[in-house]
């Protein structure tokens, strides 16, 4: 039997979705083809649990080393430390955002010691992240400087196992054309052929997206794009393009002719992924040390604890972790 990868689950923002979403991902057989940790306060799981009816056999732990993984149990490493507070369902609060940040370091702490080979975790919510003390932009960044990552890094966005990266994201419009250049547009290329590779695609057939209309309406296609595509071929990588955004999701994605897309702005990708699949995307945090997965639909406020929330995005962000772990323990 192949070793099993420990995969640390988180529970999300206790006022959103997710502690009822990992309630349920529990529940699923997929999950008993890894050694299972999750990380949290208790009764945030069970206030998940109550909101499911579902029940998962977790045994309780206050301390990783009490974990012994050839008994075959998933285990809860209780965080709680004898508080007990009561998160208050759809509003963004410091409480909560504390909470997400006290179990996302100590399972990035787990990833420093190898004790932790992928982490999929529940929808966090950036105000109360911030609200409970995150000094970085988004949680990536915070995952990146926690891990020590000296290389690039960027969010990859999955719909249908098709990717996407971009080479700039949350900036304005107006800047993003002096950051399109040749050594910017290749990282992204890199690494996503690089993902994809872990997550079983042999040989990525990698779209790049133009910048201007019908990629011809200006320079930057000629600068710069078509030579990051030139370079990502002289490297062994499929790399096509540039291809129009008008048109790149239905050629790349709907026709099947490509496995990923690298967009050169946020809404040029975004769009495109959101129309085919915003109720199936995953969030994978590109170029850290090891997978990190959520499901890309976010806290859900508006249905936090009325049983609604759609596991499936959750489901497939954790069989990405799974299979990314495996592969890289492999290589």
């Amino acid at each position: 039997m192949a070793k099993k990868n420990n995969i640390a689950i988180l529970l999300g923002d206790p006022s959103g979705i997710g502690p009822e979403l990992v309630s349920k991902l529990l529940c699923e057989d997929i999950t008993n083809k890894a050694n299972i940790v999750v990380i949290g306060e208790r009764q945030i799981l069970e206030d998940g649990n109550n909101i499911t009816g579902k029940k998962s056999n977790l045994k309780f732990v206050k301390n990783f080393n009490e974990i012994n993984f050839e008994s075959e149990d998933k285990f809860f490493l209780d965080i709680s430390k004898d508080k007990n507070c009561n998160y208050k369902i759809a509003e963004c609060s410091e409480e909560s955002g504390k909470s997400v940040l006290e179990a996302l370091d100590l399972s990035l702490n787990l990833v420093n010691e190898n004790k932790i080979h992928a982490i999929n975790f529940g929808p966090f919510n950036k105000t109360s992240m911030m609200l409970g003390g995150n000094k970085f932009s988004d949680e990536l960044h915070l995952m990146a400087d926690k891990l020590n990552v000296k290389n690039f890094f960027c969010e990859f966005n999955v719909v249908d196992n098709f990717w996407t990266a971009r080479v700039t994201s949350h900036i304005p419009i107006s800047e993003v054309p002096s950051h399109i250049k040749k050594e910017k547009i290749i990282k992204p290329i890199k690494l996503i052929n690089d993902a994809m590779k872990l997550n079983g695609v042999k040989k990525p057939r990698v779209a790049v997206q133009a910048l201007n209309p019908h990629a011809e309406f200006g320079i930057e296609e000629k600068n710069e794009i078509i030579p990051a595509i030139e370079e990502a071929k002289k490297l062994g990588i499929d790399a096509d393009g540039p291809l129009p955004c008008d048109t790149s999701f239905i050629t790349a994605y709907k026709n099947k002719n490509h496995d990923c897309i690298v967009g050169m702005y946020h809404d040029a990708l975004q769009s495109g992924l959101k129309a085919f699949g915003f109720d199936r995307g995953v969030t994978v945090q590109g170029g850290l040390p090891v997978p990190i997965t959520t499901p890309a639909h976010g806290t859900a406020f508006d249905i936090a604890g009325k049983n609604k929330a759609n596991l499936e995005p959750t489901l497939q962000s954790f069989k990405i972790a799974l299979k990314m772990a495996e592969n890289n323990s492999n290589t």
